[in-house]
């Protein structure tokens, strides 16, 4: 291949986390860069640090970003003369390559004989097949038995989750099928399904292989992302723990053989499944760069960004890579509720700092929004230390003092997994969530001292504040206890305090527990002889209600003050179903309709949101009266889906 000229200007045809990646490392090598953006994009991150930014009118992906039209159109009226893919979206579309390169723009990424080759998952295994490449065996869902069970479906055109069910029951299979098939033709525009054998206690172990014009192809180690909720990754680690040198070898040897059979070029993940047995079975290769792809450059001394640059400028890899150094891992932090069927969450995202000498990559500052149309994912953190040892503790305690203030996320869950004696000693599957879910999301951490750093501060006098404001702090004396109540997790927790004639003032009921200093922002109290220091923050949320956020080493807690008189509570109707979220109806029941029959626990409705999709189910077993959402519907938070009439008993 001839030498290509030189690249000046590079668009990023995604958004948010991946796009401001890009852009880092683009200004690094003195590139120009070109974002776009949706319109609820509009004032987002990477359009924000983007030398220029075009406009993609509407909202909805399928309007915007998954518009190669309009994405080649942005790029040709910015000047720039390469275009990067970055994750998800279009990256792994081969018509999409073929027009970037026809519009006479660099593709960074693949050629798109390779990105087509891999695109469907059993043409894909079909090939690597023939390159002797390990594989289980498929499954044909027509003439599956009780021995072929469990059985894993998953759609042939996409990744991320979508499109993939775990059939235990054959009574369940056919439903299973066209609820993927369903899954997978509104996700990929392809209903194609297959089946294979869901392996029990298996690893999700991948390799980053990374190849030059010029024949060279490196594979770059290992990584281990077994911890996955929906099929979707929480946690990885390079290089994969508790491997075999001979099993290494060989998944390295694989993975150099797959890209080989495709001429690939650029940046890929080659994935595989390792059983309990030391097995390995080729999954699939992503012919993209991956969202984990920070763990492998902390362990090389890499920048696999540069590296894609370059290749696409015709530059020759060296001969063989650098050697690996330590070991990282790296959590995804999500604006989503672990405990309640892993909910994404929207608003405003207050505060977002995480301490300590740890990587993060994100797409959101201070004061960003986080809305329904997108992946939940905030930030990816990701640590990098001599041994695993260390590298799992430096996490675990970043993500623990972490301030991130407006949004439920999975900083707990993150917390508590990298803690967890399993993962710790690298016992590593991909069922650890559906065993220990419970455990790690069970319990609520009190709130009471939490409770007492928020009471404190709202009475603390604001320094250079009026006169009149500063004595309602406690420095306007007064002879009786002060009251003051607030909620965390559903608990009510009330402080009475004394006011003082100098200094903080005492509390009151709070044995062992010593007020040292209070300001509005930072409270200072000697817990049972160890002191203690609380942040306070005050912010509203969407709703325009007032929130606190305290963190502290003991943790971090959201409190709502309890207003002395509680305005009365909206009443909804007996056995209605409120949307759980912002979202779009995208299937209905079939038959479901006023008068309708049901059952507790009976998927009515799928809502998708965040690129999930989430069922809405009958909340008892009786008489659908009232059903007020439609097939591709638009739905705010806490609207009216549907009304059920629970059947009362003889």
């Amino acid at each position: 291949m001839s030498q290509q000229q030189p690249l000046h200007s590079v668009l990023v045809a995604n958004r948010g986390e991946i796009a401001v990646r890009v852009f880092r490392t683009a200004r690094a090598l003195g590139l120009a860069t070109v974002a776009v953006h949706s319109d609820p994009d509009a004032d987002a991150l990477h359009v924000r640090q983007a030398d220029a930014a075009v406009r993609l009118p509407g909202a909805a992906p399928a309007d915007t970003y998954l518009r190669g039209d309009l994405l080649i159109g942005a790029a040709l009226a910015a000047g720039a003369d390469a275009v990067h893919p970055g994750y998800g979206f279009l990256s792994e579309n081969a018509d999409f390559a073929r027009e970037v390169i026809a519009a006479g723009l660099t593709w960074i990424g693949p050629p798109p004989e390779a990105i087509e080759a891999m695109a469907s998952k059993t043409r894909a295994k079909e090939l690597m097949r023939a390159a002797g490449v390990p594989l289980l065996d498929p499954v044909d869902p027509a003439t599956a038995t009780a021995a072929d069970l469990p059985l894993l479906l998953k759609a042939a055109a996409g990744g991320g989750g979508r499109g993939m069910r775990v059939v235990r029951d054959l009574h369940e299979l056919k439903a299973e099928l066209d609820a993927a098939a369903a899954e997978a033709r509104s996700a990929f525009g392809d209903g194609e399904v297959f089946a294979e054998p869901y392996v029990e206690r298996a690893r999700h172990v991948e390799v980053q292989i990374l190849a030059d014009s010029h024949g060279t192809v490196w594979a770059l180690g290992t990584r281990d992302c077994s911890l996955q909720r929906r099929h979707q990754k929480v946690i990885e680690e390079a290089p994969a723990p508790a491997l075999p040198e001979s099993l290494r070898t060989t998944l390295h040897e694989a993975a150099v053989a797959a890209a080989r059979a495709v001429s690939y070029r650029g940046a890929g993940t080659v994935e595989f499944l390792v059983t309990a047995e030391g097995r390995p079975y080729f999954l699939e290769m992503n012919t993209r760069l991956q969202v984990e792809h920070p763990v492998t450059e902390a362990v090389f001394g890499l920048d696999l960004v540069a590296l894609q640059l370059r290749i696409a400028e015709g530059a020759a890899l060296p001969l063989t890579p650098p050697d690996p150094v330590g070991h990282a891992v790296e959590a995804r932090l999500y604006a989503e509720d672990p405990a309640r069927d892993w909910r994404p969450q929207t608003g405003v995202l207050h505060t977002l700092a995480v301490p300590g000498d740890v990587r993060v990559d994100t797409g959101f500052a201070d004061g960003d929004t986080v809305g329904v149309h997108y992946d939940p994912m905030l930030a990816k953190v990701i640590a990098h230390a001599p041994t695993r040892v260390e590298a799992v503790r430096v996490l675990a305690h970043a993500l623990a003092g972490a301030r991130i203030h407006g949004l439920t996320t999975n900083r707990e869950l993150l917390v508590r997994s990298l803690r967890h004696p399993e993962f710790t000693a690298a016992q590593l599957d991909t069922g650890f969530y559906e065993r220990h879910l419970g455990s790690l999301t069970e319990g609520t951490p009190d709130a009471t001292l939490a409770a007492v750093a928020a009471a404190l501060a709202d009475a603390a006098p604001v320094p250079d504040a009026p006169l009149a404001v500063r004595l309602g702090g406690w420095r306007n004396l007064r002879s009786q206890p002060q009251l003051r109540s607030y909620r965390a997790a559903g608990t009510t927790y009330e402080v009475r305090y004394q006011p003082t004639r100098s200094g903080p003032p005492s509390l009151v009921d709070q044995p062992g527990v010593r007020v040292l200093a209070a300001e509005p922002g930072l409270v200072t109290l000697e817990v049972d002889g160890v002191r203690r220091m609380f942040h306070v923050k005050h912010k509203s949320n969407t709703g325009g209600v007032r929130e606190i956020y305290v963190d502290s080493a003991l943790g971090a807690h959201t409190l709502s003050p309890v207003p002395r008189f509680a305005d009365p509570e909206d009443r909804t109707e007996p056995g209605s179903l409120l949307a759980p979220m912002p979202g779009t109806v995208v299937r209905v029941a079939e038959g479901l309709g006023p008068g309708a029959a049901v059952t507790a626990g009976q998927p009515l409705l799928w809502l998708e949101a965040m690129k999930m999709e989430h069922r809405i189910v009958s909340p008892a077993s009786g008489t659908l009266t009232a059903l007020h959402a439609t097939l591709g519907h638009q739905v705010e938070f806490g609207a009216l889906l549907a009304v059920v009439q629970e059947e009362l008993p003889a």
